[in-house]
């Protein structure tokens, strides 16, 4: 059961909501404005000088929750006084002193007049608090560590396939093939048509490359459907301002996205291309109210993500790398706050799954706190063997986002009520969002290309072996021959 629900008003006087207890933290106006220490201390930790603007806005917001509160007490002092005069009215004209009444109603007015002028400028002041608290990043979780960049990121795991063909190309002693220069050889690369067609870091491509990118999708689809237990969606690639809101690219972000011109808007907003399924997924339930019962909600969908990427011009976009637009699978889950650790943890297993099956080389590194993204309060990054690079390349990003991207989308769930007490209906509370790529399709595709190639020593002829997951998906083929 799904009910409609605005989104909660915030006052800054209710208690807190910890680490100690919960073991997360809620970057909410209570946070900011009783404990800016605890935010500038998240902000360093992220890599945030003393001097940034996200700094800058924890004290701008503790100033202003200050005049908040100063006008929300002005308001409700009016109000009680226009209320205490109305009533002092109707007593003086029942008692037939209309003259005595008249004489009061100027004061009515006046503090009608005080308490319209407080609410504009509290409405003014939430406004900006709100523009500020949105410019902030979410809190960590303690299993983050510290550092500055990816060089800092802590390696969790390692996996290598017990495969000749693919631990061979692991050592170094060869020169591998670039994915582009196989798909190339194999008569399915189509570099200057994708640039005719749509200029620089677009993709063409055709045949057994582009069956195999096709099957791979089919495959990350069916196993996350089939054997993870998630529901498969079909989502729009557009979506409003507020659902990129929600769940964090904005307004952060705008210069990576595509955007719509005034010509199209939708609900009345700005519109946007999809940078990756994740957001129309945890949108779904945007402004609702969830049963517990109903959680863990899992979602899976297949799109194209459409990325401007804005400032990687001339960066490492050889062949698919940072192309504007690719294909991934997402998969999202939507839970209780006590589970989602467990649930992002669950998650994370799924990803790698899909490379096991693959017989991919992968490893598991945990972000520091310099490298992980905005809403994330923990992300685990996969990162694949690419033989042509001598080094591990990111896949997929798995990310707990704690109540950070529901609380901007006022996502909540109703907690079942107590055993053996009253069937009174409990008090909602905010949902914990996790998402990650189950895994990025395009990224996939030059993984297998490259870990899989050989040269046929009979023939001399370049040969990528099809992994036997993905044979089926390929009608039984077993190769890519040049």
């Amino acid at each position: 059961m799904q009910e409609q629900a605005t989104k909660p008003t915030e006052e800054v006087e209710a208690p807190l909501v910890g680490l100690p207890e919960g073991g997360f933290l809620s970057v909410d106006l209570r946070l900011v404005a009783l404990q800016p220490d605890t935010v500038r201390e998240l902000l360093r930790r992220r890599g945030e000088s003393d001097d940034s603007d996200a700094m800058q806005s924890v004290d701008e917001i503790g100033a202003l929750s200050v005049d908040r509160s100063r006008l929300i007490s002005e308001g409700d002092a009016a109000r009680s006084e226009r209320n205490t005069l109305s009533q002092e009215i109707g007593s003086l004209y029942r008692q037939g002193k209309a003259d005595e009444a008249e004489s009061i109603k100027a004061q009515v007015e006046s503090a009608t007049e005080r308490a319209a002028a407080a609410d504009a400028e509290l409405s003014r002041v939430d406004a900006e608090i709100q523009t500020m608290l949105l410019s902030l990043p979410n809190a960590l979780d303690e299993l983050v560590p510290e550092g500055a960049d990816e060089s800092d990121n802590e390696v969790v795991t390692e996996w290598t396939p017990d495969d000749p063909r693919v631990k061979d190309k692991m050592v170094g002693d060869g020169e591998y093939m670039w994915h582009d220069e196989i798909a190339a050889r194999l008569g399915c690369w189509k570099a200057d048509q994708a640039a005719q067609l749509s200029g620089s870091r677009f993709a063409v491509y055709s045949g057994g490359i582009a069956r195999m990118e096709r099957a791979l999708g089919q495959l990350m689809m069916d196993v996350h459907t089939q054997e993870h237990g998630y529901e498969e969606h079909v989502v729009p690639y557009l979506v409003s301002e507020e659902c990129l809101v929600g769940t964090g690219q904005l307004p952060k972000f705008t210069e990576d996205l595509f955007t719509l011109d005034e010509r199209h808007s939708l609900n009345g907003q700005r519109g946007y291309l999809i940078p990756t399924a994740e957001v129309p997924l945890t949108n779904v339930h945007r402004e609702s109210i969830l049963d517990e019962s109903d959680l863990p909600k899992s979602y899976v969908a297949l799109t194209p993500c459409f990325r401007a990427e804005a400032g990687s011009y001339g960066k490492d976009t050889k062949g698919l790398f940072r192309q504007h637009v690719f294909h991934k699978v997402e998969l999202v889950k939507i839970c209780t706050p006590d589970t989602s650790r467990q649930q992002h943890e669950a998650m994370t297993r799924h990803a790698e799954h899909i490379l096991r099956l693959l017989g991919l080389p992968y490893r598991k590194v945990r972000l520091c706190g310099g490298d992980i993204g905005f809403s994330a309060a923990h992300c685990y990054d996969l990162e694949v063997w690419l033989p042509s690079q001598q080094r591990y390349r990111e896949i997929s990003s798995i990310s707990n986002c704690w109540d950070f991207q529901a609380r901007r989308m006022a996502l909540r769930y109703r907690p079942k009520a107590p055993e053996g007490g009253k069937k009174k209906k409990t008090k909602p509370t905010l949902c914990h969002t996790i998402n990650g790529s189950g895994v990025a399709v395009g990224r996939c595709l030059i993984a297998v290309l490259e870990n899989f190639q050989r040269i046929d020593e009979s023939t001399g002829k370049l040969v990528v072996d099809i992994p036997e997951a993905l044979q089926v998906y390929m009608k039984g083929k077993v190769s890519l021959v040049e």
